[in-house]
């Protein structure tokens, strides 16, 4: 298996639409032997093959968060039956989309069918976290983003959440220089990491704000 690179917006190949897949084969259980240890890597709960660069309707999920007992889940050409009018809200995130988070409304159950890891017919029905994860990972393979469901109000919410963790993380970071006693040529050393350490930092939250910028 190997770790691949995740895509992150506004990388544009996210918003293609993935395609079928033909044949359940070894190339295509590779791809999905991949998204799992990609995934288990970042980590996360849930990744759409269209996340590593492969626009094929694939998504693998483990929302059992337990490292030592590991549940994943293969779905391949995932197609909706079923979803419910009551919704469910969620806290989601996105590995595309590092750093943000945001509470999405969906429907609370959902009934899909696909085809499993061997390519076997198969259907399931959802609910709570797993029809949350699925839906989301779905929206993937149309080239949705959960950031996409943000209202303008909860986008400024976030942009003022976002303005108040830089604020502490480069506050925490002087503060570890300051309280830190160290000889001359040290500090030195100390300065010029604490000024690369303000410059990702930084660059994190413009990317970051350009995302919310890009979401109005």
């Amino acid at each position: 298996m190997t770790i691949r690179k995740i895509l992150t917006e506004p990388d544009p190949f996210l918003r293609q639409k993935s395609e079928p897949v033909e044949k359940v084969d070894d190339s295509i259980r590779k791809i999905m032997d991949d998204m799992l240890e990609t995934m288990y890597d970042a980590p996360g709960i849930g990744l759409a093959a269209i996340q590593i660069g492969v626009p094929k309707r694939i998504i693998v999920l483990d929302i059992s968060k337990n490292p030592e007992k590991k549940e994943p889940m293969y779905f391949i050409n995932p197609e909706k039956i079923y979803t419910s009018k009551d919704q469910a809200t969620y806290e989601e995130g996105c590995l595309s989309v590092p750093g943000q988070f945001a509470e999405i409304d969906r429907p609370d159950k959902c009934h899909i069918k696909y085809l499993d890891y061997n390519g076997d017919s198969k259907e399931l029905k959802a609910n709570g976290l797993l029809a949350t994860c699925i839906q989301h990972e779905m929206d993937h393979l149309e080239g949705i983003l959960f950031i996409d469901y943000l209202s303008s109000e909860k986008i400024e919410i976030n942009a003022e959440e976002l303005e108040k963790d830089k604020d502490y993380i480069l506050n925490m970071l002087k503060s570890e220089v300051a309280s830190a006693h160290w000889g001359k040529d040290e500090a030195m050393g100390i300065r010029l990491n604490y000024d690369n350490q303000v410059i990702d930092a930084l660059n994190y939250f413009d990317e970051a704000t350009g995302f919310i910028n890009k979401s109005q």
